[in-house]
């Protein structure tokens, strides 16, 4: 008797749901480094002096931008240098298919098996799109005189590795989706603006030393990169309650009791979506144009935006078509007018699309009506749907230039105070989301384990009790 007594009171830790905690933690972890790793990975065949030379010429242009979310390959030529845009190129095509491809959206619909059939569909469209870009980088790493020996080998070879980098990366991503903590692919990303930003600070510190960056400009830098870092937080916590009024229900006194409830809507349903959507749609055609383009000579600074048109002829290599196009996608670089103007509507449309697929206001009144829940003053079924949807396009339109400001504004302060070197307002938003997705991810872990060892206690004590009555 007084074993099982002490046996009932005795606390007994759940260490499981921690320990499984801890697991996705560590795979997080490792999946990263192995990224970090490959990044490092040079591509066989290309001239690393030469290499330095274009990125030097072109620095603060879109290839800086295509860098950071490369996390450094683009700029050693690493068998990851495509990176994870390819797959993200491909999700975007498959997700417009599925609004406008009525078999498309019928797989969408049909739950688990339609979202395997479509994760498919968007791997082997990955592997298409990473193997015309590894092909057109390939291509450009000849024709601007990076590559030693440009054969038939060194394409083969530099094709193949792209491809095989750029689905690795998608396959990393999965795994670390399912295996691991976060969403994969936005926590790659993450990696690689984070990898970027030591270099970055090492850059200015050197800048102050030398006296080209003043102490001043330096500082309101920093303060304002702070408080865009603060905006974006209490924005993306920011929500729209919606009061739901259930429908009365008798009490224990005798009593009716109306039970009230809200239905909380983020200002930004999209989360970073748009911003990387948006960006991935801009950054190749525009860095294609800069590596067949005149990459040396005709490369215009990021912080002055003039075009250099001193420089010889001979360096422009491409010539013809080639010379066309870069003086086409010239003014798509950052900074530029068109390209703001392209970044702003491609991130407004993907605020807008990716809302709709992520949630949809007649499903939602329709719930609401089979619980026997409504909004005060709003008749149930298609009203309570309409106005669902008149709320929800507010938040989104607001958060669509929310997210346009915060990508866009730091750039423009950049060209105004002539800081001379490059940052994307994108990089603050990826990872300040990423960041806040991730660690209310892993809160909702450790929530979960502090109630599973509760109702474990509670499971055992309530046994034992069982039991100790039993016996008497």
């Amino acid at each position: 008797m007084a074993e099982n007594k002490v046996a009932a009171k005795r606390p007994v830790p759940n260490t499981s749901s921690m320990g499984d905690l801890w697991a996705r933690l560590g795979f997080v972890l490792f999946a990263l480094l192995i990224y970090r790793l490959g990044a490092h990975i040079p591509l066989p065949g290309i001239n690393p002096v030469r290499l330095e030379e274009i990125f030097t010429l072109n620095q603060g242009t879109v290839l800086s931008l295509f860098n950071v979310f490369s996390g450094g390959a683009l700029e050693r030529m690493s068998i990851f240098a495509l990176g994870i845009m390819p797959y993200i190129s491909a999700s975007i095509i498959v997700q417009l298919m599925s609004a406008v491809v009525p078999s498309v959206e019928q797989l969408r619909k049909e739950g688990e098996s339609g979202r395997r059939k479509i994760n498919q569909y968007t791997r082997y469209l990955t592997v298409f799109i990473s193997t015309l870009q590894g092909f057109g980088i390939a291509a450009a790493l000849a024709s601007q005189q990076i590559a030693f020996n440009p054969d038939i080998n060194f394409y083969f070879v530099s094709t193949v590795s792209f491809v095989t980098g750029s689905v690795f990366l998608m396959w990393l991503g999965e795994q670390v989706t399912e295996k691991g903590i976060g969403n994969g692919i936005s926590l790659l990303i993450f990696a690689s603006i984070v990898s970027g930003i030591p270099p970055l600070v090492g850059q200015a510190a050197t800048l102050l030393r030398e006296g080209d960056l003043s102490l001043i400009i330096g500082l309101i830098f920093l303060l304002f990169v702070l408080g865009t870092v603060i905006f974006v937080i209490f924005i993306e916590r920011g929500q729209r309650r919606i009061t739901i009024n259930y429908a009365n229900r008798m009490t224990q006194g005798g009593m009716y009791a109306r039970q009230t409830s809200h239905l909380p809507l983020k200002i930004n349903m999209a989360g970073v979506i748009p911003a990387i959507f948006a960006s991935s749609l801009l950054l190749f055609p525009a860095s294609m144009g800069q590596w067949f383009g005149s990459g040396s000579a005709g490369s215009y600074g990021g912080t002055t935006n003039q075009i250099d048109t001193t420089a010889p002829a001979s360096d422009s290599i491409g010539g013809g078509l080639f010379d066309s196009w870069y003086d086409l996608l010239l003014i798509l670089g950052p900074g530029q007018p068109l390209y703001n103007f392209l970044y702003a509507a491609a991130v407004i449309f993907f605020c807008f699309f990716y809302t709709a697929l992520v949630f949809n206001p007649k499903d939602v009144a329709s719930n609401l009506q089979r619980s026997g829940a409504l909004i005060p003053g709003i008749r149930p079924g298609p009203q309570t749907a309409n106005y669902i949807d008149n709320v929800l396009t507010r938040l989104t339109l607001f958060g669509s230039l929310y997210i346009t400001a915060v990508s866009l504004l730091p750039q423009m302060i950049l060209v105004g105070m002539n800081v001379p070197f490059f940052f994307a307002g994108t990089s603050i938003l990826i990872v300040v989301v990423v960041m806040m997705d991730f660690l209310a991810q892993v809160q909702s872990h450790i929530m979960s384990s502090q109630y599973g060892s509760v109702l474990q206690k509670a499971n055992l004590t309530g046994s034992a009790t069982r039991k100790n009555r039993s016996t008497r």
